[in-house]
């Protein structure tokens, strides 16, 4: 017997060129945005923006691709990666940043490896201990 409330984390899921959603969206699996999201995001998999896809608001997620554009706070958790063709105004918090030449970007950004196994300690901090 089949649990009625199970969710397939796997799922992909897409918003297409040419279709804007204003709202926010929680996916449970990964998701492409090629569309125009005017929202908050949570992805428990990778979010990809395409080269036409534009989010205004809030992101959340574990990994990403950027190819269009990103107007809002940035928390992945794992990678961001910055296209060419990517262009993102405001702040983001991250563990891994890969930024191709080309790509835009303006805001603060705060790497936080906590969640990694290794942890880096800066000169200062050991002296103090």
């Amino acid at each position: 017997m089949a649990k009625v409330n199970e969710i397939d984390s796997s799922s992909i899921n897409i918003l297409g060129a040419g279709t804007a959603v204003k709202g926010d969206i929680t996916a449970n699996g990964d998701f492409r945005i090629d569309g125009s999201l005017i929202g908050n995001i949570a992805a428990k998999g990778k979010l990809v923006i395409g080269a036409t896809g534009f989010v205004e608001g809030e992101i959340t997620c574990q990994n990403a691709d950027f190819s269009g554009n990103v107007k809002g706070k940035v928390n992945v958790a794992e990678l961001l990666s910055l296209k060419s063709t990517s262009k993102v105004i405001g702040d983001i918090i991250i563990n891994k940043l890969s930024i191709e030449p080309g790509a835009q970007f303006s805001g603060s950004c705060n790497m936080d490896s906590s969640s990694s196994p290794t942890q880096y300690t800066s000169k200062s901090e050991t002296e103090k201990s």
